[in-house]
């Protein structure tokens, strides 16, 4: 909930944690409740996409490890075939280039690999452990 007066800008990174003395704590009031993805107003669905690929590229060491890092899950499916849009062809072609070196970005790993815009296969992911709460795994939204 926003305290009286404030305003809450679209974009905007807005600091929710506890703050005793609330001197971060410059815009909201208090923490009302978690809401779901179908508790979003249809523009807040709508802008979700664009703030989580915000957050992918700021934040982009965190998703890069995963492509660096990620393991099979089971004998026939690897974590990297649960990104929507990466085949078996390019998740063989990831592997066989993280052999080689660490991936630095997500501009190495398209220039190494030819997967165009890893970033985006990263951003549908959280947007379908966003949306669907019935999803198996989570790999990067906690439940």
């Amino acid at each position: 909930m926003p305290k009286a007066g404030a305003q809450v800008d679209i974009g905007v990174r807005t600091y929710i944690g506890k703050d005793s003395a609330n001197a971060k704590r410059d815009i909201i009031d208090h923490v009302k409740r978690r809401i779901n993805y179908n508790d979003l107003t249809n523009n807040a669905q709508a802008e979700l996409e664009y703030a989580i690929s915000d957050i992918v590229v700021a934040k982009q060491s965190r998703f890069i490890r995963f492509f660096n890092e990620a393991e099979g899950i089971s004998m026939r499916k690897h974590m990297l075939e649960e990104l929507p849009g990466l085949g078996k062809k390019s998740m063989t072609a990831i592997l066989d280039e993280r052999k080689k070196g660490s991936f630095k970005d997500f501009a190495d790993l398209a220039e190494r690999t030819g997967v165009k815009n890893p970033e985006k296969l990263i951003v549908a992911r959280i947007m379908l452990e966003i949306s669907d709460p019935e999803r198996k795994r989570y790999l990067f939204v906690s439940r």
